[in-house]
This record gives structure tokens, C-alpha cells and sequence, in this order.
């Protein structure tokens, strides 16, 4: 916005809204920060967030609406498609003829008016408003959403839903439960939801997405539009239609706004008909870096010098939906160059990847792990990946293979980086085997991030305070914290002790849907196999003297990884107690 601290001082002055020492202090005070004199009045609490905007609506004659409180028609709100107004904070709300009013928080926002005024052909006239306006505003696309689903199930009451197994074909092509279905799925992309549950009990069908992690609850609908839904899932996912006994696997792929997105199916037969899980898969994001995923300081190192290594594993440990193949994802699309051949066997494929030979496990015609990891081996591979160690007979053959000249990426179900060594020894693996062919092991969980839209300093209570000084030793922290080149950890240098510490949380806005977090990211253990963890290994130690030495050799645990990312303000202190809390 083109107010400069000039023009925002002679308004403020002339309305005798603030003492010309006070705006002096707080100008002198910006330019020794580097910061805007509006963050520093509002920081000041010299104004609210409101005032100022209406001042900025005068300096540069632009009207300022109050739009809170108003009831937008349905036809006028749905002319800014939701991921435009959402994105770039700006909602249509008045049309006169050719006219179309848009109250936005940037007017100067040009190339958003441009692309509205081609899209509806209209002529736009910008508006500020408050961010606690556009928040309320954004939320009536739910109250859209709801109305369309309304209109929709109205429709297909007239189509009579309830049919039997013959008609199930004809139910699937019914035009009101591809509305419904075709909603679900858009609406589940806007969210940037990475499932989709949709589970019928006596009377209902839930529909709940899974955003950041947490599952929420998105809307009810009647039982009698169950079949019609299954049915049309069914034939996008090339299902059979009239089987309800048995579980069912199976993919499709849509493109919305120039973006692939996969959806992986699981239908599994319940007491009340058969509950859909869609996982969401955007197959056009951005490849993801380590440094983007959380992390830093000498566990980035490690896993860096791992992965350069000729032959040995890296193994990703966690729960199930910790990020795990995320990570070996990540790690391929560092390792996968001209140079070298790059082979994979997975159960599911979750992302396709260029240059990279991937393998789908099909138990049912004997492509399992086992099987298909020894077929790989006869292709020349340099790298290998195995989507998941299950069994002892795949953990030989993956530890033969690192033995012999290959890197070998994979996954296992721990809960830390030490208990992995114990898993290994559970499927038969030899101490003195694992000791020579493990590089590095890693245990991840994810976290959700605060939304930086809405993100402020709290304090934490004496209850937490003592919660996290039993759990460590701050100078652990220190030490790692120090040792990093990380200029966001640099705040945390001078920190003494817990009490010194600052830590955040989300207020809700409209960026985040009113959660206060927006994003995920992991928190890690990064577990060297040094030569001195090697002879502990081979000597059987438990994994509680395997975790002791390597908490010596620099690795600290995932609440404190989760500690520093919560007081750099990345997450909260309730996230890292949430996820790490066994």
C-alpha cells in the first residue's frame, strides 16, 4: 500500500490522534529496525489494526467497508472463485450493472483486480476493509458450500437414491452424486486436505477432512445418498460395483487449475454399509528440501553425509502418517541424477517420480517386498528404495544389498531412533550386520505450524515450565544451538534458561480457517552409527545405552528439536507435548 511514514505521520498529527514526540519516537525507532512505522504503531498499540487501515482509506481516497456483519449473495460471493479470495484476501460483495465492489486488504494489488476484471468482465472497484472483516466474510463460502450441498441432495431425493445392485451403474451417473462427489474432492483440494473420510453410521454419512494432521469434521449428510456416493467412487477408482464384502484398493487421478492430483482409495465394508478413505496426493507440488522439512544444524549434516555415501542404509522410522516416505522422498530427489540408477518397490506408490524405476507390491500374483527387492537387485541398481521393511526375510535381503556396493533408503515402524536397532534385532537381523551396514537412522513426527498471519508471544504456565525442565537439560539446546549457522536460531544464543524463553501461538484468522496453525513440519532424532554405536551394537547394548551414547555424540531427541522450533516460533508448545507425549 503506497502510504509512506510521512503521509502516515501528517494524518495521524492533523487529527490530533497522536503527540507528534510519540510518532517522532516511533519513526526513529522504525528506521533503527528497519521495519514499517505501521508495525511499530500497532506493536505500540498507539493504533488498532482497524484505524489504521481506515486511515490508509483516506490518505489515498479509497472507501472502507465494513463488511463483518453483511450478508453476501451467494451469486455475487461465488464470483471470486474461494482459492482467489482466499489466497489474496479480497471477497466480492455488492454488484450495481457492470460494477462489481471488492473489499480487499490490498488495493494495490493490481494484478488480482486485472485477473478478476478478465474472469468476470466486469469493472472492479476496490475497497479496504479489516482482516476481522475479510475473516468473516471467507467464512460465508462454507455457508455456500452447505447451501450447495442442499440444493444438490434436494435433487437427488427426486431421483429416488435408494436402488438395488443392478442399478448401482445407473446411481453412479446420476448427476446429483457427481455434484456431491465432484464437491468433495474440490473442496478437499481448497482445503489443502490430505484425506478425505467419508463414514456412514445408522442415520448419517460423515464426511471428515484431515487438515494438518487433525481430522474435522466438514459435513452430514443422508444416509440414502451412501450408495450413490460409494458407487460413483467405485467407477472413478475402477472398482468393483457390487462387491460389499471385502475390502477394496484402488487410484484415480483428476486436474484442477492445471494441477494433478491423485486420490488413493480404501473402502472397507462396516456395520452401516462401507466407509471411504481418500488420501489426497498433489502430484505437481514443489519438491520439498530437507532444510524446508525442519531440518538443521548437525543432524542436516548427518543425513547429508549419510546419503553421499556409495553403499549402506538410511533408515526413516515414526508412526504411521509421520512424514516418513515424504523424507526418502525428499532424499531421492537429492540422490536422483543422470549418473546413477535409482530403483524402487512400494506399497502404495505414492508419487510418481522422473528417472526413478518405481515397482508396485502385488501380493496376490507374489510381488512382495521380499520378491520384488531381489528382482531390483538383477537391474544394476545403484540406489535402491524399499518402501517399508516388514518382515525378516526383506530385512535380509535389504542389509545383503547395502553390503554389496548399494545405498539402500527404507522405512520402519519405531518409535525412536535407538528402539530401531532392537526392531532390526526382532526380525533375526545379526548385531555385527546391522553395526556395518546402517549409516545413519532417523525418527521423525510432524508437527503443525503456527499460521505467520496471526502468530503472537504467550507465556507458558509454571505447570509447563516444570513439565519441560524434568523432561532436559537446557544446555543441550544451547550446545546445538550454538553450533548451528542458522540465523533464526541465533535469538535463542542468549537465552539462559527456560524462563527466558518466548514461545507462540496462533491467534485464528481467516489465512488459517480460525485454527491458528497452517502447515506442518517434522521434528527429528538424527542417529549417527559411529564407530563407537557400532561396538555398543554388536555387543547387543540395549537401546536405552545405544540412545545414551548417541545423545553424547550430539543428538538430541525430538521434543527437543520440537523445543527450539516451538520457541523460534515455528510451532507451539501444545503441539510438541501432543506429538511426542507417549
Amino acid at each position: 500500500m503506497k502510504v509512506d511514514a510521512k503521509q502516515l505521520k501528517e494524518f495521524l498529527v492533523d487529527a490530533d490522534l497522536v503527540e507528534e514526540k510519540t510518532i517522532n519516537d516511533a519513526m526513529k525507532l522504525a528506521a533503527e529496525t528497519k521495519r514499517p512505522l505501521s508495525d511499530i504503531l500497532l506493536k505500540q498499540k498507539v493504533v488498532t489494526e482497524e484505524n489504521l487501515r481506515k486511515m490508509y482509506a483516506y490518505i489515498l481516497g479509497i472507501p472502507f467497508v465494513d463488511i463483518e456483519k453483511e450478508i453476501i449473495p451467494k451469486e455475487i460471493l461465488q464470483l471470486v472463485p474461494e482459492p482467489i479470495a482466499r489466497k489474496n484476501n479480497i471477497v466480492a460483495f455488492q454488484k450495481h450493472g457492470k460494477e462489481l465492489r471488492v473489499a480487499m486488504l490490498n488495493p494495490d494489488d493490481i494484478q488480482t483486480i486485472d485477473f478478476l476484471k478478465k474472469k468476470t468482465g466486469l469493472k472492479i472497484l476496490p475497497c479496504f476493509t479489516s482482516q476481522t472483516g475479510i475473516f468473516a466474510a471467507l467464512r460465508q463460502y462454507e455457508r455456500s458450500l452447505k447451501a450447495e450441498f442442499g440444493d444438490i441432495i434436494s435433487d437427488e431425493k427426486k431421483e429416488d437414491a435408494v436402488a438395488d445392485e443392478e442399478s448401482l451403474e445407473k446411481i453412479a451417473q446420476d448427476l446429483p452424486i457427481i455434484k456431491i462427489v465432484d464437491t468433495l474432492l474440490k473442496h478437499a483440494i481448497l482445503q489443502l486436505a490430505s484425506d478425505i473420510h467419508i463414514e456412514p453410521d445408522e442415520k448419517e454419512v460423515h464426511i471428515r477432512y484431515r487438515i494438518d494432521g487433525v481430522l474435522q469434521e466438514t459435513m452430514t449428510l443422508p444416509k440414502q445418498v451412501l450408495s450413490g456416493i460409494v458407487a460413483r467412487i467405485k467407477v472413478l477408482a475402477n472398482l468393483k460395483l457390487d462387491e460389499h464384502r471385502i475390502p477394496q484398493d484402488g487410484r484415480f487421478k483428476i486436474e484442477d487449475d492445471s494441477k494433478k492430483i491423485s486420490f488413493r482409495v480404501s473402502i472397507l465394508p462396516v456395520f452401516d454399509g462401507e466407509k471411504i478413505v481418500m488420501r489426497v496426493l498433489n502430484e505437481s507440488a514443489k519438491g520439498l528440501t530437507l532444510e524446508g522439512m525442519g531440518f538443521w544444524g548437525l543432524s542436516l549434516e548427518r543425513i547429508h553425509a549419510a546419503i553421499k555415501r556409495p553403499n549402506g542404509m538410511v533408515l526413516v522410522t515414526g508412526p504411521t502418517g509421520s512424514g516418513k516416505t515424504t523424507t526418502l522422498y525428499t532424499v531421492m530427489d537429492i540422490l536422483n541424477t543422470s549418473e546413477v540408477n535409482v530403483s524402487t518397490i512400494e506399497d502404495p506408490i505414492e508419487y510418481r517420480m522422473p528417472r526413478i524405476n518405481q515397482t508396485q507390491v502385488k501380493a496376490k500374483v507374489g510381488m512382495t517386498f521380499a520378491s520384488g527387492l531381489r528382482a531390483l537387485l538383477r537391474q544394476d541398481p545403484d540406489i535402491i528404495m524399499v518402501g517399508e521393511i516388514r518382515d525378516s526375510e526383506t530385512m535380509q535381503i535389504a542389509m545383503n544389498a547395502a553390503m554389496t556396493g548399494h545405498l539402500v533408503l527404507s522405512t520402519l515402524h519405531t518409535n525412536s531412533a535407538a528402539a530401531t536397532i532392537s526392531r532390526m534385532a526382532d526380525m533375526k537381523a545379526e548385531a555385527f550386520l546391522v553395526a556395518s551396514t546402517v549409516n545413519v537412522i532417523l525418527a521423525q513426527r510432524l508437527v503443525r505450524k503456527i499460521c505467520p498471519n496471526c502468530k503472537k508471544e504467550v507465556k507458558i504456565s509454571a505447570k509447563q515450565l516444570k513439565r519441560i525442565k524434568d523432561s532436559l537439560d537446557f544446555s543441550i539446546i544451547t550446545k546445538a544451538v550454538q553450533k548451528s549457522d542458522d540465523v533464526e536460531l541465533k535469538v535463542l544464543q542468549d537465552v539462559k534458561g527456560l524462563e527466558q524463553a518466548v514461545f507462540y501461538k496462533g491467534e485464528g484468522c481467516d489465512k488459517c480457517g480460525g485454527e491458528g496453525y497452517k502447515g506442518r513440519v517434522g521434528i527429528y532424532e538424527v542417529m549417527e552409527v559411529s564407530e563407537s554405536i557400532q561396538r555398543l551394537i554388536s555387543s547387543n547394548a540395549t537401546a536405552t545405552e545405544i540412545d545414551k551414547l548417541a545423545r553424547k555424540e550430539g543428538m538430541f531427541s525430538m521434543f527437543e528439536d520440537g523445543l527450539i522450533k516451538a520457541m523460534t516460533g515455528v510451532t507451539t508448545l501444545e503441539e510438541i507435548l501432543r506429538v511426542t507425549e507417549e
